[in-house]
């Protein structure tokens, strides 16, 4: 591998044109070449529009990135896709195709790992590797939709990582994707998910992207969430809500809180109650996530009956409240858990790649 080549992918239209220019090439050129990229071409020779020299030259300059697929899983009960990718380096990210009534979404990660800590979550287990690069995050949408032979319709960057921790290389993925001449999915249908650091929301907020934000909030008082959410410490629950009225009045958008479910730990009639008190404070819409077992930690997810009630309660509040259909639970659709177990049998040489 030669490390002095970027991912071409990680380019925007308008650095393809000066790349382009400063090779000599008409302007046109620029077009064409975004065309192919975002069209999931794995080598030089699929861009048959382009003249051979120009092709070569491009390939001493670049890489063109094009993951392998080193896990697949397919659920049994609702057609989910789990993709476990190789990258360029050797490491590895997941994906999950997920299929909806209003067509198919694509949750992604960002990072390779993760530095947030988050008790319920397998992504942090380890740490953070590193981040991704815009074109890799591209490629995972790309390579998922060409793979599973599904229409993309939706983006969830809700996989491993944190977006935020990612902000600039994140903010140039969602340029890519959603640029008419290239996948051009909507603003709209792009949902970022963050764990709440809170100094990166007036500047997604600046860029009035009209996405929607999903806060993982996860626990309505401060003792709870920084137990089993580090990066809580040092922001709080209260500047968390400042900054998530903040962003509601700048973009007019309506933010989601994720809330997991956790038997014991963030579903009592008080902890219903503050809740209910931050959601309507900034007009978000709740989504109870029925807690994903990981094998390392002690939590448990609450009953359904009991998250029913916590439901229920939340809308005599008049909170607008939905709770996730759980999908892929035979495939470990959960974020980190496939990367997880296929490091350790690599490790341990029960599994080759």
């Amino acid at each position: 591998m030669q490390d002095d080549k970027i991912n071409i992918r990680d380019l925007l239209p308008e650095e393809l044109a000066s790349e382009l220019k400063a090779m000599g090439q008409p302007a046109f050129r620029a077009k064409q070449l975004f065309g192919w990229l975002t069209r999931g071409v794995s080598g030089w020779d699929e861009m048959t529009n382009l003249p051979k020299p120009l092709r070569a030259a491009l390939g001493e300059r670049f890489y063109l990135g094009a993951p392998g697929v080193l896990r697949k899983q397919v659920s049994a009960g609702d057609g989910t896709v789990k993709y476990l990718w190789r990258l360029r380096d050797g490491n590895a990210v997941e994906t999950v195709v997920m299929r909806y009534h209003y067509g198919n979404s694509v949750c992604i990660s960002t990072q390779v790992g993760c530095r947030q800590g988050c008790a319920f979550c397998a992504s942090t287990i380890g740490g953070l590797v590193r981040c991704l690069t815009p074109g890799e995050m591209l490629e995972e949408v790309m390579f998922s939709e060409k793979e599973s032979g599904l229409k993309i319709g939706h983006i969830v960057l809700m996989g491993i990582g944190e977006p935020l921790d990612n902000f600039d290389n994140v903010v140039k993925f969602l340029k890519l994707v959603n640029h008419p001449d290239g996948m051009n999915i909507g603003m709209r249908h792009i949902s970022l998910s963050t764990c709440g650091l809170t100094e990166r929301f007036a500047d997604l907020a600046a860029l009035d992207m009209q996405l929607t934000l999903s806060v993982s909030l996860h626990a309505p008082d401060d003792e709870t969430r920084t137990r089993i959410m580090p990066a809580n410490r040092g922001r709080g629950v209260a500047k968390l809500m400042d900054e998530c009225e903040a962003y509601f009045k700048k973009t007019g958008r309506r933010i989601s809180f994720e809330y997991a479910m956790i038997d014991g730990v963030n579903d009592s009639k008080e902890q219903c109650a503050l809740l209910a008190k931050h959601a309507k404070r900034v007009a978000a819409h709740v989504n109870l996530i029925p807690l994903n077992h990981v094998d390392e930690s002690p939590l448990k997810p609450t009953p359904p009956e009991r998250i029913a009630e916590f439901k229920r309660a939340l809308e005599r509040e008049g909170v607008n409240v939905t709770v996730r259909r759980s999908l892929g639970g035979d495939i470990e659709a959960s974020c980190g858990q496939l990367r997880k177990k296929t490091a350790e049998a690599m490790k341990s040489g029960t599994e080759r790649a």
